[in-house]
């Protein structure tokens, strides 16, 4: 006959056996599954189809052109956003709270939302558009028009990432370094920047990974132009709409195992150094 508390020991291997099915589970079908049949479906004619489609000359420029605008996107992200980190946790001024809170703004903002939002700022029939037009100057349609864009819509990663970390350095080291007669941009890097390289590779590597999908507002600002101003995501939406769903599991293949690869590097990097977000 089971006690009281053999009985507790039986209901918690229950629970425990439960939540573990259900979170299996979880991920079965909302992540392995789906990727899973990506893979598939890009191999499913066989390599050398999928190597025909991943290297055609406008696939393998937008695989080219995603890549190049993302690392650049990424580079401005790193360096902002480690300075916008260092001034709201080391800054007090008005209005910090409401900047702090504005920074998870496009988590929030639907992509193509934000492309709208950049078509009516710096559109030819906007005062500003047409200033920049006169000046000669062209954000909309182009390659500039998408690393704004990617921006935009990554602006979070590094600063959430980094702001952790900053706020677990002692200030009284900087201090101590001030005393000392160092410079704030040497105390800066001597001190807070080993600290805090964990957060600003991982929040960049985020921000290139979140760079390489993007699609909302990228549609609506870049033009589209095939081989010129078209990115990935565009390609693989155009292979769907001309029935050739092979073609577009290729790229996604190509970005997908990209994603992966980043996100193990994440964990490497990040793995024995605690939550950085």
């Amino acid at each position: 006959m089971i006690n009281k508390n053999g009985w507790c020991n039986v209901i918690n291997t229950v629970f425990k056996a439960t939540v573990r099915s259900v979170l299996i589970g979880y991920l079965i079908v909302l992540l392995l599954i789906p990727i899973g049949s990506i893979y598939f479906k890009g191999f499913s004619l066989g390599w050398e189809p999928f190597w025909q489609e991943v290297t055609g000359p406008l696939a393998w420029k937008s695989i080219l052109l995603t890549i190049k605008l993302s690392v650049v996107s990424t580079i401005i992200q790193a360096i902002v956003g480690t300075i916008i980190a260092y001034v709201l946790v080391r800054y007090t001024f008005r209005g910090k709270s409401i900047l702090n809170s504005m920074v998870d703004l496009p988590f929030s903002l639907p992509t193509s939302v934000a492309g709208l939002m950049f078509l009516t700022l710096l559109g030819p029939s906007s005062p500003l558009g047409v200033w920049l037009d006169h000046a000669g100057i062209k954000l909309l349609y182009n390659q500039t028009a998408i690393v704004i864009g990617l921006v935009f819509v990554t602006f979070p990663f590094v600063i959430r990432t980094v702001q952790p970390l900053l706020e677990q350095i002692d200030p009284a080291e900087e201090q101590a370094s001030f005393t000392l007669g160092a410079s704030r941009f040497y105390s800066f890097c001597r001190i807070v920047f080993p600290a805090v390289l964990p957060g600003i590779l991982a929040g960049s590597m985020l921000a290139f990974s979140r760079s390489l999908a993007e699609f909302g507002a990228i549609s609506l600002i870049s033009g589209n132009l095939p081989g010129k101003t078209m990115v990935a995501s565009v390609y693989i939406y155009g292979e769907t709409q001309n029935y050739n769903p092979e073609g577009a599991a290729a790229i996604s293949l190509v970005l997908l195992t990209l994603s992966l690869l980043i996100l193990w590097i994440i964990n490497v990097l990040t793995r024995g150094k605690g939550r950085l977000a």
